[in-house]
């Protein structure tokens, strides 16, 4: 997460397991563990966890992002941005429900 907020700026924080509401079911091990990271900036939230569903870890689930702006320029600047260092697992397109998914 310090990558992407290098790349769009903004507030990042971070919930620790212990903070959740899942606190109650987990062994006082894990409860410093983070469940959760945000970044906010007046235009955008990035979430991102690496917490994986049942059945467990399988390869290409360990990581979640969710980046939400507010038009189609911003969301080019930041793809641009952001592909510049990593691989596109979707070309920047038109969705069903979203205006532009990045993988």
């Amino acid at each position: 997460m310090l990558f992407y907020e290098a790349c769009v700026s903004g507030e990042l924080t971070f919930q620790t397991l212990g903070e959740s509401p899942l606190a109650d079911k987990m062994p006082p091990k894990m409860k410093n563990n983070i469940l959760e990271a945000t970044l906010k900036n007046d235009k955008l939230v990035l979430m991102g966890t690496d917490c994986v569903p049942q059945p467990g870890l399988v390869k290409g689930n360990s990581v979640s992002l969710n980046l939400h702006c507010s038009s189609e320029d911003e969301i080019k600047f930041f793809y641009e941005k952001l592909h510049a260092v990593g691989t596109a697992t979707y070309p920047f397109q038109d969705t069903f429900g979203v205006l532009y998914s990045v993988g």
